[in-house]
Formats: structure tokens, sequence, C-alpha cells
């Protein structure tokens, strides 16, 4: 198949797992076989313009920003697979496409500004229970502004969303967020659950045997609704907790780091696999609903266990495949209970990482998608 993936990138000075995972898409459905072009807008390449700010706004507003109808019409392709639009393109030149329109949404901004589902560190789904972005307005949803959301409210329609109203097919990365779709009006027919996957040739510190480690670790953007505050106010003396990742909260987080939690910032992907290789268990705090995080695929690739967040996807996952722990609301005991835990679940989280989450089995899964869409175009 030709297949158009159409993606705006996140900045790179706040690491994205939407990034990584459209890249690692497209190269897995070239090895496939499959004649992909990636079109793409980069947030450091747009912003250097003086003007990106009020024109940026205005095509939030209205769905009317940059196009990339030209690409798309240049390679001809049978399949249009869509991603990230926000915010350096525009979403009204879909209905174009629509008998071979494909989209993976992997967040709620099409339901909130803020894209989290989340305010002041609680859930809240007043906009699509509602059907409105006033409340978002109220709250100043999108970076604390109003000014900043007015845009982003002005342009949700919600189900009537110009990407999602298109699209032939759309998909989802786990069940949860199929379902608050479905219940804010699209079809069911036309929603489908494909989890994201993660590549075993690039996790290459695969725990053996039993092997647990001396310490705990986190790996996540330094934030609010990652959770990672609170799991270092409550962190015990004694254990050792390894966190990786920065953000806006990182001056509050040195602030209260203890001397056994070590604050180690940004680190390569190399990095990453080679500390969860030798650690204990993996800590996911977060607060919100996500997408499906790289991070636990990684653990999973890994054989490495995860304490998670009652309120996130991964709790759920956790909880339905037996690769770790839900966090029960004391730090000290998880940890204890964990010890006892974790050594027998290694081979299991690699297991249910071979079942679910491999790149054979996202190749086949989407590929089932586009022929659906194919045969429904005729």
């Amino acid at each position: 198949m030709r297949i158009a993936v159409v993606h705006s990138y996140y900045s790179n000075r706040v690491p994205s797992g939407e990034n990584v995972i459209v890249d690692l898409q497209v190269e897995a459905l070239r090895r496939a076989g499959h004649d992909v072009r990636l079109i793409s807008r980069h947030q450091e390449d747009v912003e250097k313009s003086r003007a990106y700010p009020a024109v940026t706004a205005v095509g939030v507003a209205t769905n009317r920003g940059p196009r990339p109808v030209d690409e798309i019409n240049r390679f001809d392709p049978d399949i249009v697979h869509v991603h990230n639009l926000f915010p350096n393109f525009g979403r009204s030149w879909a209905s174009r496409y629509s008998s071979r329109l494909v989209t993976t949404v992997h967040n709620y901004r099409p339901l909130c500004a803020a894209a989290t589902l989340l305010r002041d560190g609680e859930s809240c789904t007043l906009c699509p229970e509602r059907h409105s972005a006033l409340p978002a307005l109220k709250y100043r949803c999108f970076k604390g502004s109003r000014v900043a959301t007015l845009p982003v409210a002005l342009g949700m329609r919600f189900d009537r969303d110009p990407l999602l109203a298109a699209a032939a097919r759309v998909i989802t990365i786990n069940d949860d967020m199929r379902s608050r779709y479905t219940a804010l009006g699209l079809p069911e027919h036309k929603v489908v659950t494909v989890p994201n996957f993660t590549s075993a040739a690039t996790s290459p510190g695969t725990r053996g045997g039993d092997k647990h480690g001396d310490f705990w670790l986190f790996v996540g953007r330094i934030s609010h609704e990652k959770g990672i505050l609170p799991l270092v106010r409550d962190w015990p003396n004694g254990p050792r907790l390894k966190v990786v990742g920065c953000g806006p909260l990182d001056e509050d987080l040195r602030r209260m780091a203890r001397h056994n939690v070590e604050l180690l910032g940004h680190r390569s992907p190399t990095e990453v696999r080679a500390l969860m290789a030798a650690a204990r268990g993996l800590f996911f705090p977060s607060i919100w609903p996500e997408g499906l995080p790289t991070v636990y695929l990684e653990a999973l690739a890994t054989g490495l266990p995860v304490i998670a967040g009652a309120r996130s996807i991964v709790g759920q996952l956790v909880e339905r495949d037996g690769t770790g722990i839900v966090m029960s609301g004391s730090v000290a005991d998880d940890i204890d209970r964990a010890d006892a835990e974790f050594p027998g679940l290694i081979a299991h989280c690699r297991n249910v990482y071979e079942k679910f989450y491999t790149e054979a089995a996202w190749v086949s899964a989407v590929q089932g998608v586009y022929g659906d869409v194919l045969a429904m175009a005729g």
C-alpha cells in the first residue's frame, strides 16, 4: 500500500512519547513492505516566524490552518493516516480524503483543551459532558491562560471535530479511550483499539531469570499529571528512587527530593533501558487517563514489573494483565508488596509484551484497519 502519514511534531524541548511512536510506526510500515510518505511539521521550524503565535491561534480557532493537501496529492496514497495535527496543521482539509482516511488519537484534545481530562489534579469531564468548551475558558485549561485557551476552545467541535467526523476509522490506543470517544457520540463501528508497540530490538537490557535490582525507577515528564511530586513527597527513608525526566516542576522536585532520591534529568533511550534492566520496579504514579505510555511498553519488554497509579490507564492494564500492582496510597506498603511479588513477575511481563505489544502485532492490526477502509471505499 501507499500510505501518507501526517503528523505535527511537538517540540524537542519537551521529549514526547507520541513523536517517538509515530516514528516507530512509520519505520514498521516500511519494513512490512509499504510505501510510506511522512508529511510533517516540526514545532521548532514553524515557531521561528514572528507571526507564528497569531497565525497559529487563528488556525486553531477556525480549524483552517496549514494544509498538507498538495503533498498528499502528489504522493497519491491509498491510505491517509493522520496522527497529531495540533497546533501546526488545520483540520478542515480532512473531509476531502474521508473514504481513505484513518486517524489515531493519542490523547483527549478533541474533548479537552488540556488534552488530559484533568484539572487541578482531579478528573474533569465538564467540556465533553456539556459539549461545550466554556468550562475550559472559565478555568484557563490551556497553559493556565484564558488568552491561550480561547482559540483552543473556539476550535473544539467534540463529535463534530473535522478530523474525527471525516475519518473512515478512528484508532484509539486503549479500550478506555475508545469508550470515552464513543460516549462522545462517535459511531462505535468506526472506532477501533490498536495498542502502540515498542521494538524488542530497541530494548537490549532484558532482565534475566529473577534478577532484582537495588533501586526503584520513575521515567516521565516532571509535571503535575504524572504524579511525581506526591511520589517523592511520600518516598520513605531507606529505599532508593532514581527519577528520569525533566519538565515544568523540576525546581519543585529538587527542593523536596531526599538523599535517597536521585534526580537524573533527561536520559537517552539506551540509558533508560539500561536503568530498567537494573531496577527493582518502575513507579508509574500518573493521575490522568493517558493513552498507552511508551515507558510502560519498554518496561514490559525489559521484564520490569510496574507499580501504577489507579487513575492511569497503566493501572488498569497492570490489574488486568498481572504485570505489577496498583498503588494503594502508601508508598512504603507498595514497596513492601512489590519486593515480595515482583521477582516472580519478570518472565510474565516479557510474555505480556510478546503477546500484545510487539511490532508484528501492531502491523497486523493496523493492516486490518487499512484493509477494512479500502474495502468500504470499493
